[in-house]
């Protein structure tokens, strides 16, 4: 029977950084010993703050800590797969550089786990899948993506299997895979962006229209949410893959323009008169659309803003963006999509972007209801 007991909290190490050294110390050994000559990979991928380089103190408080992911092929790993890992819950050393590597559930109706030290078998987190059925778990895909494959894929999840380190590759399937995977392929990337400038020119008016009757609260929210769109704008420019919403802005502040931007992001949702408001927005989209045209991805446009209509509202009619770039997607399937986008373009609700099937579902009943009517029907 196990004996829980609490530890002394230790110093502080990267999340990756002890996973690496969990696989040379301890999971290399086991595997040396008990598979001599088995072909595997060993890395830190998936889900956690660690795998985008993200992870603080904070972060040990839950599901943090001694992690590995290790890949067999797929007959080993249905052959060897749970004997691994129950070889690995009795020979794992109780802790790694003071960190536990037993994980214990506190909640039964939140299965997170909390670093604990035992006396007993450790309740670890080295994950055995075979690359391919990990990557249809992550991505709903284990090939080659198709372009309708890569719009159901959400960034995060991209960012996830992209991510973290690799520190052994026995295999030669996992790195393979990651470098599919890096970024998009040209004629996505370049409809992603359209869509992107698409749905800035959606609301960019709607900040003014709203001060005008008076909803300052109301003009503050659409000023966030196209802060919001402006920074996943210049991850795409950056070719970054943007992360869910907690580790937006700490991606978003890595990028080059970041310090140049940010006074002007952080100035318009903050800003209490919609004249600071508008200043701020105009700004923030002058120095995207500059950064748009130094890509060289499509024509030149003229980046400054203007009047809307015969409105008195500053904006820089973002559609001209789209449109130029939109010009440039010379694929016949992305050709035949509206300016909608990827999956995360369109939904943020973590459950949906969760769920593979449902998320493919719906990119392919998308591009279905464009599709020319057919006479015969």
């Amino acid at each position: 029977m196990n004996s829980h007991r609490p530890h002394p909290v230790p110093g502080f190490i990267p999340g990756l950084d002890l996973s690496r050294i969990l696989y040379e110390e301890a999971v290399r050994p086991v595997l040396d010993r008990a598979y001599p000559g088995l072909p595997y990979a060993a890395a830190r991928v998936g889900s956690g703050s660690e795998v985008l380089g993200f992870d603080t103190p904070r972060s040990a408080d839950h599901e943090w800590g001694p992690r590995l992911n290790l890949f067999l092929a797929p007959d080993e790993a249905a052959e060897h797969g749970a004997e691994l890992r129950r070889l690995l819950a009795e020979r794992l050393p109780k802790h790694v550089r003071g960190w536990p590597t037993h994980f214990r559930h506190h909640d039964p109706e939140a299965p997170v786990g909390q670093m604990e030290l035992t006396d007993g078998a450790v309740d670890h987190r080295v994950s055995v899948d075979d690359v391919g059925g990990w990557l249809r778990t992550q991505l709903g895909v284990a090939t080659e993506p198709t372009v309708r494959d890569w719009l159901a894929m959400p960034q995060q999840r991209l960012a996830e299997v992209t991510g973290g380190a690799v520190f052994h590759d026995g295999l030669g399937t996992l790195d393979a895979a990651r470098a599919r995977l890096v970024w998009y392929p040209d004629q996505v990337w370049r409809y992603l962006l359209a869509c992107q400038w698409q749905r800035i020119s959606q609301e960019e008016a709607f900040v003014g229209r709203c001060a005008e009757v008076g909803d300052t609260l109301g003009s503050a929210v659409v000023a966030g949410r196209l802060v919001r769109d402006l920074m996943r704008l210049c991850l795409l420019l950056g070719r970054t893959y943007a992360p869910y919403g907690k580790w937006l802005g700490t991606a978003f502040g890595r990028l080059a323009i970041a310090d140049e931007l940010t006074p002007s992001l952080a100035g318009a949702p903050a800003a209490t008169e919609y004249a600071e408001r508008e200043r701020h927005l105009c700004d923030a989209y002058e120095c995207v659309a500059a950064l748009q045209n130094a890509s060289g991805l499509a024509e030149p446009v003229d980046p400054t803003c203007r009047p809307y209509h015969d409105r008195p509202f500053q904006v820089l009619y973002a559609e001209r963006f789209a449109k130029a770039l939109a010009a440039t997607v010379t694929d016949r399937e992305l050709r035949g999509l509206p300016l909608t986008g990827g999956v995360d373009q369109w939904a943020d609700s973590t459950d949906f972007l969760g769920l593979n099937g449902p998320r493919r579902a719906t990119v392919d009943a998308l591009a279905r209801a464009t599709e020319p009517a057919d006479p015969a029907t």
